[in-house]
């Protein structure tokens, strides 16, 4: 049995409450956020910097198209696969179908082709930086195998240190 002081027992606890904590908040960020409706997307080039940094996570909502307005960063698809995020410098109207001029905060040029009402996926709310790396690394199957990992790793000491800290608890009583 592990014998534990006051203090030493409450560091540990402090410590396993905030090893949970930290999970748990980057669990929601990733992916329990969804559940309210917000889609998350990595940053991968530098055409929104400073904006939105290569690596940072953005996190997106719906937006209704008459709500959107010149300076307003949009988040569309071109194409199939792409995503991107750009900042509205123009919109056009032609026979009630609205297009947007975009162009990235870092580029000097606007966008060659106008993105459609359809295309548009949302609107940016806000960014973590470099959460983006984090969220890249865990849909590999080596950085799934590594959180995994982790998270095993973490519980087993949570576990451990309320063991420890119970068994203190137990020991007291039965001196009292």
């Amino acid at each position: 049995m592990i014998k534990v002081n006051k203090t030493t027992k409450t560091i540990l606890k402090t410590i396993s409450t905030l090893i949970v904590v930290f999970v748990v908040s980057i669990a929601f960020l990733l992916v329990g956020i969804k559940l309210f409706g917000v889609q998350i997307y990595t940053v991968l080039s530098g055409s929104m910097e400073p904006t939105y940094k290569v690596g940072s996570v953005i996190y997106v909502v719906d937006v209704e198209i008459d709500e959107l307005k010149e300076q307003d960063p949009i988040t569309y698809r071109i194409g199939n696969d792409t995503i991107a995020t750009h900042r509205i410098i123009d919109i056009k109207e032609e026979n009630g179908k609205k297009t947007f001029q975009t162009k990235g905060d870092a580029n000097d040029k606007p966008d060659e082709r106008l993105v459609e009402e359809n295309e548009i996926i949302g609107k940016p709310i806000f960014t973590i930086p470099l959460l983006g790396y984090l969220a890249n690394f865990m849909q590999t199957k080596y950085g799934m195998l590594t959180t995994i990992g982790i998270a095993i790793s973490l519980i087993i000491v949570v576990v451990i240190i309320d063991i420890a800290v119970d068994d203190k608890k137990k020991e007291e009583q039965e001196n009292n």
